[in-house]
């Protein structure tokens, strides 16, 4: 009897430490599920794992920033509701970041719908005829963003040097607006910042990712195969999930300063329709303004990035950048 409260002295000294020990596992779970939380950049895995499962951010920056570039990619004929079931990828970083409900193309074919993003306007052009058959006077909005001291470039995959006027291989001039900018400002600018492309792991594009030194105004303009137009979305798609990652790891992204934009030029028929179009900046969380927007919208924020007066009929077309919030 005499040892009992000595047991009992024993038994609350090993509840405490219990209890101290409790304690310390909380705190180091609490880390752990902070660092698991932690938004991380896809990986180049399975692409079937990104569509069983949400996007994760790509890493945001530590304190906020005001995006000051845009990167935007062109993808081929498909309307919003198609290209979403064919694009898992693209449609969860969609639902991660940022997609307009209600973002529309112009007119059919191609061309006229990247001129009406170039340039503010369609320039009356109805067929996919070259450069030769429509030459266009005036600025685009890449002449205007280097007239005012920003800096612009189109990345052209499978275009074998700058500014290539003619079709070749898997290069579609068709689907490289500043080429048809006929004025000499444009013709030089063109020869200088419309640019190969190159690959994900060599090339202008990879090297502009990583030296952080992407453009105010940037279009990346696919080869018609990795566009979805020659070839399936779900290529497109993989295309995408090549590409972006590198982009969500580099400086620019990191530092808050670039926005991504997937677009579609048309959909599949005549005349305009609903597109698809993901917008993605790292304080962007599920959003999905309900403005009505087109290929002028883009222009007008092109423009507006830049700090120049919207082109044409882009003066009188909604922001994309504002129904984001991102102006």
């Amino acid at each position: 009897m005499a040892a009992a409260p000595q047991v009992l002295r024993s038994v609350e000294g090993m509840a405490l430490r219990a209890l101290a020990l409790a304690v310390v596992l909380a705190g180091c779970g609490t880390s752990s599920g902070a660092a698991v939380s932690a938004a991380t950049p896809f990986s180049s895995g399975d692409l079937g794992k990104v569509a069983a499962s949400p996007a994760r951010r790509a890493t945001p920056p530590a304190t906020a920033a005001r995006v000051t570039k845009v990167l935007t990619v062109v993808e081929e004929n498909r309307r919003s509701s198609g290209a979403a079931l064919a694009m898992p990828y693209l449609a969860a970083l969609g639902r991660t970041y940022g997609e307009a409900g209600d973002y529309r193309s112009l007119t059919h074919p191609s061309l006229p719908n990247y001129l009406a993003m170039a340039g503010g306007s369609t320039f009356g052009v109805t067929d996919d005829k070259g450069p030769a058959r429509h030459p266009l006077h005036g600025p685009s909005v890449f002449d205007v963003a280097l007239a005012a001291g920003a800096s612009a470039r189109v990345y052209a995959e499978a275009m074998p040097a700058p500014c290539t006027t003619r079709t070749t291989g898997r290069y579609a001039v068709k689907h490289n607006p500043w080429a048809y900018f006929a004025d000499a400002a444009s013709r030089r600018n063109c020869a200088r910042y419309d640019v190969p492309a190159g690959s994900p792991s060599s090339g202008l594009l990879h090297a502009d990712i990583a030296a952080g030194r992407l453009p105010e105004v940037g279009l990346l303009v696919p080869d018609i195969c990795d566009d979805g137009h020659d070839c399936s979305l779900g290529r497109a798609d993989a295309w995408l999930h090549r590409w972006l990652p590198q982009v969500f790891a580099g400086p620019d992204w990191r530092a808050g300063r670039l926005a991504v934009v997937v677009t579609f030029d048309e959909v599949e028929g005549h005349g305009g329709g609903h597109v698809l179009t993901v917008v993605m900046a790292p304080g962007l969380t599920g959003a999905r303004p309900r403005s009505a927007l087109d290929h002028r919208s883009w222009s007008r924020w092109m423009s507006e990035l830049t700090g120049t007066a919207p082109l044409r009929e882009a003066a009188s077309a909604p922001s994309l950048g504002r129904a984001f919030g991102l102006d």
